[in-house]
């Protein structure tokens, strides 16, 4: 069985919207978005590296995978997070979604039925952590 990791930037406070940049989630007129730059340590890199360090595939959300999609296959070759981006861009991503259509970033393919059984199914086959 494999295992599935969640890996959330998530505050004191339970915010998980928005962790990257001011632009990223909007929705419900959330307006503190890239809230975790500012507390960025060596901590969550090496956190980060770990969790990367080994096999694994992606389980995302349609909102996260939306942004992921519209962010992580297009890293130019010099930026510093490039490495990650190359890494995210081979494995396979599962999408949990009612939206099936659209998912053109390489590798995805959408969970089907219904949610908890589909994450069960996923986590019986053989493969890599997610």
């Amino acid at each position: 069985m494999r295992r599935l990791i969640a890996s959330v930037f998530i505050s004191l406070d339970g915010v998980i919207q928005g962790p990257g940049g001011p632009e990223e989630d909007r929705s419900g007129d959330f307006q503190l978005g890239g809230w975790v730059a500012p507390y960025a340590d060596p901590r969550i890199g090496e956190n980060l590296q770990d969790l990367i360090s080994e096999p694994f595939e992606l389980l995302l959300g349609r909102r996260t995978y939306d942004i992921f999609a519209a962010y992580w296959p297009h890293v130019p070759a010099e930026a510093p997070s490039h490495a990650l981006a190359e890494r995210f861009n081979r494995v396979p991503k599962h999408v949990a979604t009612h939206r099936p259509d659209g998912l053109a970033w390489r590798g995805s393919r959408a969970l089907a039925g219904a949610l908890g059984a589909a994450v069960h199914e996923l986590k019986q086959q053989p493969g890599d952590a997610c």
